[in-house]
């Protein structure tokens, strides 16, 4: 069998799941077209502003237009949050202080947002005198209500990490997070519930906003900006908690009245009408790679019998080359640097020399095709993203190719 009729073969196999994804979007549209309707959508909102941005339409629309999709009370959405990390560090600055303590129940977090959280003399949450605890998952990558119960009373902020990182588990559903939201409210929990949501909106027909989070952050350059939005971030949730990190995110005596952008706020509304079919080619692309990769023998996360609860995808491999050839394989199959070799090198933030291919339109977008990972057992590679599904194909032929040269 060649590579084509092997692709073929996957695609049949995933018929049932791909009509599954496409319910998922049709659903999503119909949501987001309707916040587009009920918020009245013009091209008024499109337009830029200069110096403080009093008054600035297309902003205060766009945060409100958000919190309409994710059924929250109100929204930031801002290029001046560059990226996910960004966001979540203005979240958690504003909603903690010194004396607090943040609970991180998804075992520890994502390698860029721990020095934040606890490095040392950098202006961190530690430096600031916030405490941090986590609760490690089980064996089997649940929430460890044991532990969760014994440090509950001590906690300000419950963090939630819903997407992977570089750890080899699921990303956990909005089930799941709904699930431990009204255990932890059963438990007497009074504080703010925050999940990051990087790289799991529109997977599902439900976000973390609808199912007991207080608060839901993302980065624009990831599912929500829909391969459009140049740059940003966004925070929804509680109006409470919104008001708090917008006086962190430009001044405590100005809060969310000012705020300019001059280049105008098209992409970043048509990036989110376009968000729900953008992910559902990716979430496609991924079962597809999936699946044929496991055909392979190669250890899938998720599991190919699972549906994803995010666009990620990581693959093991037990070997260094291998690995780095999967990663310039989609360098390679990129619209943009398509002539560039990856090689690892120590990326700011991470612990480990990263490998990262990326040849997208807007830089380092997660929605656009992309993959990488740290270099080292037992190597796994981190595979997201995909503006359209037959993009994702073409890298799958050329990944067969490569490994079974």
């Amino acid at each position: 069998m060649n590579d084509i009729e092997f692709i073929r073969e996957c695609e049949d196999a995933l018929k049932d799941k791909f009509a599954i994804v496409d319910d998922i979007a049709y659903f999503n549209q119909v949501k987001v077209l309707n916040a587009f309707r009920q918020n009245r959508i013009a091209v008024r909102h499109f337009a830029g502003t200069t110096g403080y941005g009093y008054g600035d339409e297309g902003r205060d629309t766009l945060g409100k237009l958000y919190a309409d999709v994710f059924s929250a009370e109100a929204g930031i959405v801002s290029p001046h949050l560059l990226s996910g990390t960004h966001a979540l560090s203005v979240a958690l600055f504003g909603v903690l202080k010194g004396g607090d303590t943040l609970l991180c129940v998804s075992g520890m977090p994502y390698d860029t947002i721990r020095p934040v959280i606890f490095g040392e003399n950098i202006g961190s949450l530690k430096d600031l005198g916030v405490k941090f605890e986590c609760c490690d998952l089980t064996a089997d990558g649940n929430f460890d209500l044991e532990a969760i119960s014994e440090k509950l009373n001590r906690a300000t902020v419950v963090y939630i990490q819903r997407s992977r990182g570089y750890e080899l588990r699921d990303a956990f559903s909005c089930g799941q997070i709904g699930e431990i939201c009204k255990f932890i409210r059963k438990k007497g929990f009074k504080g703010c519930i925050f999940v990051d949501n990087c790289y799991g909106e529109f997977v599902e027909k439900t976000e973390p906003t609808e199912v007991g989070a207080d608060l839901c952050v993302g980065s624009l350059i990831k599912n929500a900006g829909g391969g459009l939005a140049p740059t940003g971030g966004y925070i929804v949730g509680k109006e409470r908690y919104i008001e708090a990190i917008g006086r962190r995110l430009t001044a405590p005596s100005i809060g969310l009245e000012v705020g300019s952008y001059a280049f105008g706020y098209q992409y970043f509304y048509q990036g989110l009408f376009m968000a729900p079919h953008t992910v559902a080619q990716a979430v496609k692309g991924s079962l597809l790679i999936g699946y044929a990769m496991s055909r392979l023998g190669f250890i899938n996360y998720p599991s190919i019998d699972k549906m994803p609860y995010d666009i990620t995808r990581c693959i093991e491999f037990d070997d260094a080359d291998k690995m780095q050839n999967f990663v310039r394989e989609v360098q390679y199959a990129s619209p943009v640097d398509s002539f560039v070799c990856c090689e690892a090198w120590d990326m700011p933030g991470y612990d480990d020399k990263i490998i990262m291919a990326a040849g997208t339109f807007v830089s380092g977008a997660s929605i656009e095709l992309s993959a990488d990972g740290p270099v080292k057992p037992p190597y796994v590679a981190y595979f997201q993203g995909g503006l359209t599904y037959e993009h994702c194909r073409y890298a799958l032929e050329r990944i067969l190719a490569k490994l079974r040269a």
